[in-house]
This record gives C-alpha cells, sequence and structure tokens, in this order.
C-alpha cells in the first residue's frame, strides 16, 4: 500500500547546507544530524510500514532552542515535524523529504515532584514508567499504561492523547495531564494549566492534547500522579463466548466495581 505524502518545496531542498548551517548554530554540538546513514533511524515510527528519510534532524536540548528552531523554520517556510519516542503504530511521526523532524528525545528530567498537589512536573523526553518509579517510594504512580510505558514518552502520550488497559477507570491521558508548556510555530513560548484543577474558559489543555504537534511543541508537562493501592490482584476469567464476557464485563460496572485493568 503506497502512502502519498505532500509535495516536496524544492527551494528548500536546494538550501540544504545553508539550512543544516544555521540549524548547528542553534542547536551546535552534536544537536543537528544531517547524514543519511545517522537519519535512518528516525525514518519511520513505530508503524514501519511506511518510511521516509528526513530533510534533517535537529535535537534540542532546552526550551529556548526549541523557540529558536521553529521561528526560524517559521520565517523560512520549512515544515516542522515533532517527535517523541517513536513507539507509535499510527504514523503520527513520519517525517518529510523536506522538513525538520524535532526529536524530544533529550528532554528526559524530572523537573518538580510535589506530593502536598499529587503532581509531577517533567519533560516531554521522560517515560511513563520513570515517572512511577520516581515516586514510588512515597507510594504514588503514574496511572495511564498504553502497553508500552516503559518506551513511550510523556510527550508522545500528550500528541496522540494515549490510552491503554487503565482508561477504563483512571481515564485517557488528557484526563491525567493538569498543564503544559509549549512553544508555537512562531516561536513564542506559551504555559497552558498548572498545579491546580481545571481551569476557567476554553478547554486548551483538551485542545493540544491528541492533536499531534499541529498546534505546537510541548516542552514541559505537568501530570497528576496517585496513592498506590494497598493490593492489587489479577483474575483470569474463561468464557464460552464473547456475549458472556461482554454480559460479565458490563455486569461488574453497573454493580458499581471499576477495575484498575482490563485485557
Amino acid at each position: 500500500m503506497s502512502l502519498k505524502m505532500p509535495e516536496v518545496d524544492t527551494a528548500v531542498l536546494a538550501r540544504r547546507a545553508e539550512i543544516v548551517r544555521d540549524l548547528s548554530g542553534i542547536v551546535p554540538g552534536e544537536g543537528v544530524i544531517a547524514n543519511e546513514r545517522e537519519m535512518r533511524p528516525y525514518e519511520s515510527d513505530g508503524l514501519t510500514a511506511y518510511k521516509q528519510l528526513p530533510f534533517v534532524v535537529v535535537l534540542p536540548e532546552t526550551t529556548a532552542q526549541v523557540s529558536r528552531v521553529l521561528k526560524y523554520c517559521h520565517d523560512n517556510n520549512i515544515r516542522v515535524v515533532p517527535r517523541g519516542s517513536g513507539t507509535s503504530l499510527s504514523g503520527g511521526a513520519l517525517p518529510l523529504a523536506d522538513g525538520v523532524l524535532l526529536g524530544m528525545g533529550k528532554f528526559n528530567k524530572v523537573r518538580e515532584i510535589d506530593y502536598d498537589n499529587r503532581v509531577v512536573v517533567v519533560e516531554p523526553g521522560v517515560t511513563n514508567l520513570a515517572i512511577s518509579q520516581a515516586v514510588a517510594h512515597e507510594g504514588f504512580y503514574y496511572a495511564p499504561d498504553p502497553s508500552s510505558q516503559i518506551a513511550c514518552s510523556i510527550g508522545g502520550n500528550i500528541a496522540e492523547n494515549s490510552g491503554g488497559v487503565h482508561c477504563l477507570k483512571y481515564g485517557m491521558t488528557t484526563n491525567n495531564v493538569l498543564g503544559c508548556e509549549i512553544v508555537l510555530i512562531t516561536g513564542e513560548v506559551l504555559r497552558i494549566g498548572g498545579k491546580h484543577l481545571d481551569s476557567e474558559g476554553y478547554d486548551l489543555l483538551g485542545l493540544i492534547t491528541g492533536s499531534e504537534g499541529l498546534l505546537g511543541v510541548v516542552t514541559e508537562v505537568t501530570v497528576r500522579i496517585l496513592k498506590k493501592p494497598e493490593t492489587a490482584r489479577a483474575v483470569l476469567v474463561g468464557f464460552t463466548s464473547s456475549e458472556d464476557a461482554g454480559t460479565c464485563v458490563s455486569r461488574i460496572i453497573g454493580a458499581g466495581s471499576s477495575p484498575a485493568a482490563w485485557r
């Protein structure tokens, strides 16, 4: 099955050497990857059926660098595709032949843990499991589990509004994110939400979560953490038909019980 990609901007391709040089000035050192062989790992996300070699890969480390890269691309009419850990199976991080692939893997720090307000402030490259591990000694954890929490990043979760086996009880990513810092394509940095509960007015966090990077690049996230249950037990039940299984699930929920996970 072929994939129709956007028409390539030949004017951008012709300026590749200049663009790579300018981006290297914004993100120095090993922050820019322009060699074909070194860019191969970025040619697809977890959906390997579709591949496209990036125009250039940029790996910023600070919000200021992200802001300058996006502003430069905006001013020079260059497309940008943000990328998290690349675990998605939706093709959401598929690069463009004439676009900058903005990898957020170096944003991998836990910036703050606030047990009083039950929140953690992290960079988008931090994995789901890393949050749970950071707060485990105090009996807390991060509930969403897209079934690849050992590898998937919070930034990617926000881009895809990831769910998983815990979503029936604890909701999707959008139900566990309280705030974020986002950089617009113009380079402007916005802060939306925070440690408080839902704000008045438009649900901008709900708009950003699931937008697949189309509205901006997330550089900081405030997530909700929960107390670990005192006990957890796995139950395996066999059914003679799918209808019987569905009836069992509906009766359990109807009785007011919602298991932490369904498989």
